[in-house]
């Protein structure tokens, strides 16, 4: 099965198609292929060699995974090294994409032996696709419906022992019967500002760009703790230093060209600070509701939730409470403002 399209992240916004063909080119290059190249993330990275070293010892397929977290961390990349250290391959795919029983059925059939089937926004797959995974991932064993009609009938298929690699963003939208299947589950975690530094320091020798140590601490601080937005901006730090720098990246080329592209010392663009500000401007810093701010923004629901609000709660920007969104005293610092007075717990 082809490898699945992945939905572009809206802070990846692309203007030709070429465009998005090369940033793809360059996001694969740099990608690690094994856990020997693979920075940070060193507890889940530490059980996951155990995992995989055991299984190659008893010539048995991964036990299945769930790892979960924010976008951006390398969910992918974890799940493509995977199968890169068991020796097998690899297919993948992602929930939305697989709209009939058929669809999953042929990609669990057509799986060799401790294949990986790699399934991207699990929890957006179809209740009744979900109920084909649960006796595929305990008892490796699809029904067909064979005939139609009161002539049909079920036809066990004894599937090849395969491991299913989900990821998420949203693990709390996981049902149950499917979550208890997963033999190893992980959180992946927002990474440190040294991993990040090494991460950016490692795809510069990728690309052969030249970047001091002090440029690549300064890309790396700003890049939200994720390395997707590290390679971005040291992509796009290394156009304006062939511009104007004669290609070399030192610390002020780096805070120069993050300030044309509207990113602060946090990391925030102009979407995390239009969000900031509409709850602190708007609505009196809240309580509000995610459905008004995303209306009020044009955004998304989805997007606020997933892309935007994990990285200022990490900040400590921003609260979630049973009543909505508030701006916590840090933002209101932040952004400049007075912070009003608390009253019952509420602004």
């Amino acid at each position: 099965m082809p490898e699945a399209k992945r939905t572009p992240d809206p802070r990846n916004r692309i203007v030709s198609g070429r465009a998005f063909d090369e940033d793809a080119r360059i996001e694969a290059s740099v990608r690690p292929s094994n856990f020997g190249d693979y920075i940070g993330q060193d507890r889940v990275k530490e059980n996951l060699q155990i995992a995989v070293e055991a299984a190659r010892a008893r010539g048995e397929a991964l036990d299945h995974v769930l790892l979960y977290g924010p976008p951006g961390l390398g969910k992918t990349t974890l799940a493509q090294i995977l199968a890169n250290e068991m020796g097998s391959a690899i297919k993948i795919s992602s929930g939305p994409l697989l709209e009939k029983k058929g669809d999953l059925t042929a990609v669990l059939t057509s799986l060799d032996p401790r294949d990986f089937f790699f399934l991207d926004e699990i929890h957006r797959l179809q209740p009744a696709l979900e109920e084909i995974l649960y006796p595929a991932m305990e008892d490796f064993r699809v029904d067909l419906i064979i005939g139609q009609g009161p002539g049909a009938r079920v036809h066990p298929y004894q599937l090849n022992r395969f491991t299913l690699i989900g990821a998420t963003t949203r693990a709390g939208l996981i049902m149950a019967p499917l979550r208890s299947r997963f033999g190893i589950v992980h959180r992946l975690e927002f990474y440190t500002p040294d991993d990040l530094e090494k991460i950016v320091t490692r795809s510069a020798q990728i690309l052969g760009i030249t970047i001091d140590k002090d440029g690549a601490a300064e890309i790396a601080r700003r890049s939200r703790g994720t390395p997707r937005v590290a390679n971005r901006l040291l992509r796009r730090v290394r156009d304006y230093a062939e511009v104007r720098a004669k290609g070399h990246i030192t610390v002020g080329v780096a805070r120069d060209s993050l300030a044309m592209l509207g990113v602060d010392e946090y990391g925030l663009d102009d979407i995390d600070r239009n969000l900031m500000l509409t709850i602190i401007q708007k609505y009196s810093g809240g309580p509000v509701g995610l459905n008004t701010i995303a209306a009020s923004l044009s955004e998304e629901e989805d997007a606020i939730e997933e892309i935007y609000e994990p990285y200022l709660m990490q900040l400590g920007l921003l609260d979630r409470t049973q009543r909505g969104r508030v701006a916590t005293a840090l933002a209101y610092k932040h952004f400049g403002f007075d912070e009003p007075r608390r009253q019952h717990g509420l602004f």
